[in-house]
């Protein structure tokens, strides 16, 4: 007898954590599947679409984390995280965070994702003569980059992000900060 209540009580944290662990993805999902077995397609179209939508968040959120600290010299706002869903753009993932200095320069450093207009956009980037007539091709860490008259700094990393670093800065500042990105970490994503 003991030992059945043993058991029972197990169950029921094993149940409880399994619950605790389930989240608005799983469920969104779980929803979805359910109303296609059902024979509703429009709820389980709107469910995928949710599921799809907090999917770019989290991807916004992973994005935000790989944002770098201010370098010396530098303030930093909050990263700002966000996910536009497909009927814009074709759906993106973003994050972005602005630095300032004391001299009241600005950085901005953004991270795009889960894009079509990457997709559209990439070729330019990897062919050396198009991106070339975009600015100076330049090398960050071992990733090639274009730089604009006026310092922006434009990568393409694994074929899947766009990092962008623009602002009232003086290029090398731009350049510092694009170089501050953790490249090898995005794109492992």
């Amino acid at each position: 007898m003991k030992t059945s209540r043993i058991l029972i009580a197990a169950l029921s944290l094993t149940a409880a954590v399994s619950a605790a662990a389930a989240d608005d993805i799983g469920d969104a999902i779980d929803a979805a599947r359910k109303s296609y077995q059902a024979g509703d397609l429009g709820h389980a179209k709107e469910s995928l679409d949710l599921a799809s939508q907090l999917i770019g968040q989290k991807n916004a959120e992973s994005f935000a984390a790989l944002l770098p600290p201010a370098l010396p010299g530098w303030t930093a706002e909050k990263a700002q995280a966000n996910a536009v869903g497909a009927a814009m753009f074709g759906g993106a993932s973003a994050a972005s965070r602005t630095y300032t200095n004391a001299k009241g320069d600005s950085v901005e450093v953004s991270i795009t994702g889960d894009s079509a207009m990457i997709m559209q956009f990439g070729p330019m980037l990897n062919n050396p003569a198009l991106a070339g007539a975009m600015g100076k091709l330049i090398r960050v860490g071992s990733q090639r980059a274009v730089q604009t008259n006026d310092g922006d700094v434009m990568m393409l990393i694994a074929n899947k992000f766009m990092v962008q670093v623009h602002g009232s800065a003086d290029a090398a500042a731009k350049l510092s900060y694009a170089q501050a990105v953790d490249v090898a970490k995005l794109a492992k994503m």
